[in-house]
C-alpha cells in the first residue's frame, strides 16, 4: 500500500516533480564537474605554470655554501664550484621522475667581445637547447632551455646543440654592441688554472643566429651550446647549475619542517613527506643522485604555484558548495507548495489514524526518488561539463575520477534532505480538523 501511494503521488504531480528532479540534476551537474576539475587540477595548473620556467635551482654544494653565508656568485672565480654533466640523467631516475618535466644545465664564462661594431666584456652561458639525452634506466629524454624558455621572444631562430658556431644574444647586448642577426663575433677567454689566469681560447668565431628577449637579466648574456662555453672556459664536462621544471604539491607544515631538517620527522612522518611530491622532497631526492649538489627550490616561482592552485581549488570547491545551496532552496520551494497543495489529503490521512512518522516517511520517498533520478542525470551531465571546462581551460580531456561518484551521491542526498526538511515541518504542523474546514 505504501508504495503504491508513493507511486500514485508521483504521477499525480508529475509536472512539479520533474521540476524537483531538474533542481537537483542542475545542482548535481555543477558539483560532479566542479569536483572533477578541482580533483584534476592540480597536475593541469602545475602543467600550465610549468611554461614560465623552472620551480629548482641545483647548484654545487660549495658554491651554494659561499652564496648563502656571503653572497659570493658563481662566475666570480671564487665560489667556482661545479657539477659532472654526467650525472645529470640521473634526475629523471628518482622517485618522483616522471614529475620532472624538463631540466637544463648553465655554465657561465666570461670573455671579451670581438666584432665589428665594438666589443667590452660579457657574460657568456652554455646550456643544452634541446638535448637527447640517454637515461640510466634504458629511456631516452629530449630536454633543453627551449622548452623550459618557451615563453621567451626570439628573432631568427633558436640554437640546437649541434651550433657550435652559433650564439644567441640578448636583446639588451645586442643593442649594447650594435650586433644584428647574421653579424659575426669572437670571444677571447682567460681561464683559472693552478690558481693563476691564463690565456684561454683567442678569437674563437660565433655568428649570430638568433636575438631573444626574455625580460630580465638574461637579455644582457650570450648563449651558446654547453659544449661550446666548456671549451672556451676549458671546463670540459662540467656545468655551474641546473634548472629543473617539476610538479610538485602546495606546501604544508609538513613539507616546511622537512625542509628545515629532515631527520626532525618520525618515521612515519618521513615515509609520507619522501612519498609526496613535495618540491623539498624533490630537492632532497635530486641532491641522493646528483654528487655534491644542493638542491634549492625557487621560492617565488614554488610559493605561488601552490597559491595559484589553492585558490583555483577553493573557488570551484566554493561554486559547488552555492550550487547545493541554491538546489536545496529549490528544493525546499516545490516540496512546500507540493505539502501546501495536498494539505486536504495530508489532513484526511491524518483523520483516518494516519501518524506523522508514515506520512513523513511518504513524502520523503517521493522526494529521495525524485532526487535519485535527478542525480544520476545531473551526474552524467556532469561529466559532460567537466570536459567541456578542460578542452576550454586547459585544452585537454580531464580525467574522471571514481571518488567523485559517491561524494556526489552523499551530497545529492544530503541536500535532498535539507531541502526536505521546512515541508516536512509544515507537514508536521498540519492539523486535521483546520485543513479539512479550509483554515
Amino acid at each position: 500500500m505504501f508504495w503504491r501511494m508513493v507511486k500514485g503521488a508521483l504521477f499525480r504531480q508529475k509536472g512539479k516533480m520533474l521540476m524537483v528532479a531538474f533542481t537537483i540534476a542542475l545542482g548535481a551537474s555543477l558539483a560532479t564537474a566542479m569536483l572533477n576539475v578541482m580533483l584534476d587540477v592540480g597536475d593541469k595548473v602545475n602543467q600550465e605554470l610549468k611554461t614560465y620556467g623552472a620551480n629548482i635551482n641545483v647548484l654545487p654544494r660549495g658554491a651554494s655554501l659561499l652564496d648563502d653565508l656571503y653572497g659570493v656568485s658563481e662566475g666570480s672565480g671564487v665560489s667556482d664550484k661545479y657539477l659532472n654533466e654526467a650525472e645529470l640523467g640521473n634526475i629523471k631516475t628518482i622517485f618522483w621522475a616522471f614529475n620532472i618535466v624538463d631540466f637544463t644545465p648553465y655554465l657561465n664564462a666570461r670573455a671579451r667581445l670581438v666584432s665589428a661594431s665594438g666589443g667590452g666584456e660579457v657574460k657568456l652561458v652554455g646550456t643544452w637547447f634541446n638535448h637527447h639525452l640517454e637515461l640510466p634506466t634504458g629511456e631516452s629524454l629530449d630536454t633543453g632551455m627551449r622548452n623550459l624558455k618557451s615563453w621567451w621572444d626570439v628573432r631568427g631562430r633558436w640554437l640546437t646543440d649541434n651550433d657550435l658556431g652559433a650564439v644567441m644574444v640578448g636583446e639588451a647586448a645586442a643593442a649594447k654592441y650594435g650586433l644584428d642577426l647574421g653579424d659575426t663575433v669572437a670571444f677571447h677567454t682567460t681561464v683559472l688554472q693552478d690558481n693563476m689566469f691564463r690565456a684561454g681560447t683567442e678569437g674563437r668565431e660565433f655568428t649570430v643566429a638568433g636575438i631573444f628577449s626574455a625580460g630580465g637579466d638574461e637579455d644582457e648574456d650570450f648563449y651558446l651550446p654547453l659544449a661550446s662555453v666548456q671549451e672556451l672556459a676549458a671546463r670540459p664536462g662540467l656545468v655551474s647549475r641546473v634548472e629543473v621544471s617539476a610538479l610538485t604539491t602546495p606546501d604544508n607544515e609538513l613539507s616546511r619542517r622537512a625542509a628545515q631538517d629532515p631527520k626532525s620527522l618520525s618515521i612515519k612522518e618521513w615515509e609520507t613527506w619522501y612519498c609526496t611530491a613535495y618540491v623539498s622532497a624533490i630537492c632532497y631526492q635530486i641532491d641522493e643522485v646528483i654528487s655534491d649538489a644542493v638542491s634549492k627550490p625557487i621560492r617565488q616561482v614554488a610559493e605561488s604555484e601552490g597559491a595559484i592552485l589553492e585558490k583555483t581549488q577553493l573557488l570551484m570547491l566554493l561554486i559547488t558548495i552555492l550550487s547545493l545551496a541554491g538546489s536545496a532552496l529549490g528544493i525546499s520551494n516545490l516540496v512546500t507548495a507540493s505539502v501546501m497543495e495536498r494539505a486536504a489529503e495530508i489532513g484526511l490521512l491524518k483523520a483516518v489514524g494516519a501518524y506523522d512518522a508514515p506520512i513523513s516517511a511518504l513524502v520523503l520517498a517521493e522526494i529521495i526518488i525524485t532526487g535519485i533520478i535527478g542525480g544520476t542525470a545531473g551526474y552524467f551531465a556532469g561529466l559532460g561539463f567537466a570536459q567541456i571546462i578542460g578542452q576550454s581551460v586547459f585544452g585537454s580531456a580531464i580525467d574522471i575520477k571514481p571518488l567523485v561518484i559517491p561524494l556526489v551521491a552523499v551530497l545529492v542526498f544530503l541536500v535532498t534532505l535539507a531541502g526536505s526538511v521546512p515541508s516536512i515541518r509544515l507537514l508536521l504542523s498540519l492539523r486535521p480538523a483546520e485543513v479539512l474546514h479550509g483554515r
